[in-house]
């Protein structure tokens, strides 16, 4: 089907949208746009009855039926200026949304204040989502990030880098998915799947983006994303440059206790680290046509990290039980790392008369080196210096992941849906850590053996799923079943520490709503899901901080199971939702302190807890004010309890908490180009591993203003505006007593522009790439 699109002063209009739709105009089938001429062509219809649509801003739409029997030529076809519309075309509904369905909660943003800013922004204003540093949680459990159903294959600091680097421009929604099909890996016990617009129409586009960032140091980031379409291949890609120095204060008491659990020594540190980074991000995606039916991609995701640089400057007040000055210590900690991740995966898809048939070949590469130097000085209880120590380490470790998985889609009819799968996944790491003393009169470095290891790491997971979904007026059902076999070994030969696992696991998931009315639905969910040790937890490699503050791995922890219930009812047509659930985690992987009260060592060391119960009550209310101003909140009561045995017999703690979250939208002028949203977050006192976190107050505050017909816009935002996201952990049961006092730098004002080109009116097909265990390359550190 072909033709050219003029005005009426038979001028051809350029960018035009051409649109096929099925005869009763409720799927969009194919669309294009016109070229320079006005022209366009579609190809590959089938014969049938279509219906044709032609629009462009500021003309009435042009529509059509059409009976395809062969090629036809439309020859022309005039647009009709609509001068009553002329004043109102960039009028649009700007206000974020939040929706409960039976698996999930989607927070739709498309258009607001919001996308002006970074992903990560859009995250720490999603409902239920906390982000602190480097870490993202959905009450208390670490989601799984996914752009548009594909999985981020990073680790959680690296994750960090690519959201807050990544132009939120072309987000329409965020979906935490609390209860995930079969069809998701069985780590993914929850979901955070960025959803980005999607486009049908072919051309070009583009745009450039940078912000500045004053915090208690400045910092740059500066993107460009390129887009282009046309009937055979679809292209995109997007590189972003980053230039960061990082802020974080600490006030840390460590009490040493005597056998008596009476108080000995109390040590108290003051502690300042930087960061000094530079991060290069680029990922692109290449999808190839190769006809209706068949299409072939190619997709990557490539972190480099040439520059970083991390400093630690400690000072250490040393007090006898009644508070009387003993000594100190101080401790200078540089270390200079380097480190890039590349992934890439093949993807073949496959469309029958009835089902899909899809393929995925992934591949990534990961390698990270660390070398630090280590010098401390001791004084006594005069003051006086005393002495100086002094040792350095070289840290590396290099993991290979290599995955491939079928999936396999099928209609069973116009309500129901079945989907099973394969997957195989390999992972090999290869970690070292060599300590040196340094002779501080010489400079000669003689290798610490005692802390000094290697660590090798081979696993493989073999998968498969069921996944069946039904639909109608009345209900909503899904059900589903994944098994994963697991063969794990860990080697240790310097230590001959050997760490091996095989298990069979099955995973199942149940979700169910019935809808009432059209207003009012009632829904009940449940799944299973596995969260296995990242690979550098398992390292069983002691990483000094100074002399007496260490990170350890542990060879022998296993994977937690976590069993998930919920039950909710969703009324006034999705403006009210009250939900409860109950959660049990079997062997919760925890990195905790322990101090030890004869060595005056403490210790950041990853365990298995024995028992972990969740559970609590939820409320989601959206409403609207004005037709302007939009409004949600969020709210959650919450215990947990948390038991383990430390040797000492057993430890139990539990707590009641609170999280809440407000957030408003309001537009202003006529053609709503001026946004406004502020977002509260309120983290009442809680326990996280056996430690009990103060209260917490985020807040975030962002204004943006379109320009240029919307080509560009400028936003402002604030962020910690009521300076009350610093926080004290505390630690005290048995012979611990510690606890620590957290300053983190993200207290900013942040200046953003950003400025599109090209067919500025095409959305994105921004995606990401997708595998379990990228996931898990996690860095050990504090």
């Amino acid at each position: 089907m072909s033709g050219t699109v003029i005005d009426s002063a038979t001028a051809p209009i350029e960018f035009a949208n051409v649109i096929i739709l099925n005869e009763d105009e409720s799927v969009i089938l194919k669309g294009t746009s016109t070229d320079d001429k006005g022209g366009f062509n579609i190809i590959n219809l089938e014969p049938n009855t279509y219906v044709i649509k032609v629009s462009y801003i500021g003309y009435t739409e042009y529509k059509q039926k059409i009976v395809l029997t062969g090629n036809l030529d439309l020859k022309t076809i005039t647009l009709q200026q609509d001068t009553q519309s002329l004043g109102e075309v960039n009028i649009t509904v700007k206000r974020p949304t939040v929706k409960r369905e039976a698996d999930r909660l989607i927070f739709n943003i498309e258009n607001t204040a919001l996308v002006e800013g970074n992903m990560l922004q859009v995250l720490k204003s999603t409902p239920g989502v906390l982000v602190m540093g480097d870490e993202i949680t959905v009450k208390n459990s670490s989601p799984t990030v996914y752009i548009n159903d594909r999985k981020v294959q990073l680790s959680s600091g690296d994750l960090n880098q690519l959201l807050e680097g990544s132009s939120a421009n072309a987000i329409k929604s965020v979906e935490v998915i609390t209860n995930p099909s079969a069809k998701y890996d069985a780590e993914s016990g929850v979901v955070l799947n960025i959803v980005m617009t999607k486009n049908l129409i072919t051309g070009y586009r583009g745009s450039i983006n940078t912000n500045v960032t004053q915090g208690v140091f400045p910092r740059y980031n500066a993107g460009t994303s390129h887009f282009f379409k046309n009937n055979d291949i679809s292209f995109n890609v997007n590189y972003n440059y980053s230039n960061k120095k990082i802020n974080r204060d600490g006030d840390d008491t460590i009490n040493y206790l005597d056998t008596s659990n009476n108080l000995d020594e109390s040590w108290r540190s003051f502690t300042n680290r930087n960061t000094w980074s530079e991060t290069h991000n680029l990922n692109f995606n290449f999808d190839y046509f190769i006809d209706d039916k068949n299409t072939l991609s190619l997709s990557s995701n490539t972190l480099y990290l040439p520059y970083f640089k991390y400093r630690i400057g400690n000072n250490t007040i040393i007090n006898d039980a009644v508070g009387n000055f003993s000594s100190r210590f101080t401790a200078n900690n540089l270390s200079r790392d380097n480190k890039f991740n590349i992934g890439l995966d093949l993807d073949y898809s496959h469309d029958f008369e009835k089902g899909n048939l899809s393929v995925n070949g992934h591949y990534t590469t990961y390698n990270y080196e660390r070398n630090q130097a280590v010098i401390s000085d001791f004084f006594d209880n005069n003051n006086d210096f005393i002495n100086s120590s002094a040792f350095n380490t070289r840290a590396n470790q290099d993991t290979q992941i290599l995955t491939g998985k079928v999936d396999y889609t099928l209609p069973i009819n116009e309500n129901s849906n079945f989907e099973t799968g394969l997957k195989f996944s390999n992972i090999t790491t290869e970690s070292d850590l060599t300590q040196f003393d340094v002779d501080l009169n010489t400079g000669d470095e003689t290798i610490d053996p005692l802390n000094s290891d290697i660590f090798d790491y081979d696993e493989r997971i073999f998968a498969g799923y069921m996944n069946y979904s039904n639909s109608s007026e009345d209900y909503n059902l899904s059900v589903g079943l994944r098994v994963e076999q697991t063969n794990l070994e860990g080697q240790s030969p310097l230590t001959n520490i050997e760490n091996t696992q095989d298990y069979l696991e099955l995973f199942p998931n149940l979700s169910f709503q019935y809808n009432i009315s059209d207003a009012y639905n009632v829904y009940a969910n449940y799944n299973r899901s596995i969260a296995r040790p990242g690979y550098a937890n398992l390292n069983p490699f002691r990483f000094f901080l100074n002399d007496n503050y260490v990170i350890s791995g542990n060879p022998e922890l296993v994977p937690t199971f976590v069993d998930h219930y919920t039950i909710g009812a969703s009324l006034f047509d999705g403006l009210l939702t009250l939900e409860s659930y109950y959660k049990n985690v079997d062997g919760a992987i925890s990195e905790i302190p322990r101090q030890n009260n004869q060595t005056n060592v403490i210790e950041f060391r990853s365990v298995n807890f024995d028992k972990t119960v969740e559970f609590g009550f939820d409320a989601y209310i959206t409403f609207y004010p004005t037709e302007k101003w939009s409004t949600s909140f969020v709210t959650s009561f919450y215990n947990i309890e948390e038991e383990t045995n430390f040797g000492n017999g057993f430890v139990t703690l539990d707590q009641w908490s609170n999280y809440s979250e407000l957030t408003n939208s309001i537009s202003f002028l006529k053609d709503d180009s001026l946004n406004v949203l502020l977002d509260l977050v309120w983290v009442g006192k809680n326990i996280q591993a056996f430690q009990i976190v103060e209260d917490r107050l985020f807040s975030q505050l962002v204004i943006s203003k379109t320009l240029w017909n919307n080509k560009a816009s400028v936003s402002l935002s604030l962020s910690d505006i009521f300076n009350m996201h610093d926080f004290d952990v505390a630690t005290q049961y048995q012979n611990q007593f510690n606890s620590q006092f957290i300053d983190i730098d993200d207290r900013f004002v942040r200046l953003g522009f950003r400025y599109s080109f090209g067919n500025t009116r095409l959305d994105s097909n921004q995606r990401s790439i997708e595998t379990e265990e990228r996931d898990r390359l996690k860095e050990s550190g504090n």
